[in-house]
């Protein structure tokens, strides 16, 4: 996992820290960029230079975004079942390393609710709750991640964008690591450290079930 807020074009940043963090996940790779026309995703099977040649046909351009190497635990390692994922409106992007225990249960009830879905992940069952706990509640991105990881079982580090506040990385974790990094006018998070160095020294280790937001400069920390 990579995430990147900043001042910088953030495809760059992502692609390098994907690199840095390839020996973690090389069956597929995906990026997802905000920009002012919403988030742009690109996402491919195959090894991270598979994606890296097609980023190179069509390269989104945004300074908020977040990139992932896979290894698949639930859905084969195809186009489809690469991350990021999105919710049905695509306001919503959302990177996962872990297992999320009752994804059938969860996937269950938001196809009642109306939700489409495009993969046989259980990640994409976080978009999608993003999605609906947001159109229920008027609360915010981060909030609803709150809410979210009360209803999740499992080993998660979620890292996530939003249209609803299009400058900030909203993460969560519980068991796989997460580091947070900061400097002059960016912030970072990468699921190792090697990702982070080359930009700063600067970094935070998410704790277990803690929730942060990741904002150019700064970051804001909350307990489950």
């Amino acid at each position: 996992i990579v995430g990147y807020t900043g001042d910088a074009e953030a495809l760059p940043v992502l692609v390098e820290g994907m690199r840095r963090l390839e020996y973690r996940g090389y069956d597929s790779a995906g990026v997802a960029v905000m920009s002012e026309e919403g988030i742009a995703t690109m996402r491919r099977a195959g090894e991270l230079d598979v994606l890296v040649q097609a980023l190179g046909e069509d390269p989104p351009a945004g300074r908020v975004g977040i990139g992932h190497t896979r290894w698949a635990t639930h859905g084969a390692p195809t186009h489809d079942n690469a991350h990021p994922h999105v919710d049905c409106d695509k306001r919503i992007a959302v990177v996962h390393n872990g297992i999320i225990e009752n994804h059938d249960e969860l996937r269950s009830r938001l196809l009642t609710e109306g939700h489409s879905f495009r993969s046989d992940t259980d990640t994409e069952v976080v978009a999608h709750l993003l999605e609906s706990i947001l159109a229920k509640r008027s609360c915010s991105p981060t909030d609803a991640l709150l809410e979210a990881v009360g209803l999740l079982r499992g080993s998660y580090a979620l890292v996530c964008v939003t249209r609803e506040d299009p400058g900030t990385v909203i993460v969560a974790r519980q068991d796989p690591p997460l580091i947070l990094g900061v400097g002059d006018g960016f912030g970072l998070v990468g699921s190792d450290i090697p990702a982070l160095l080359p930009h700063t020294r600067e970094v935070i280790p998410l704790e277990n079930e803690q929730v942060a937001e990741v904002f150019p400069g700064g970051v804001r920390v909350f307990s489950f």
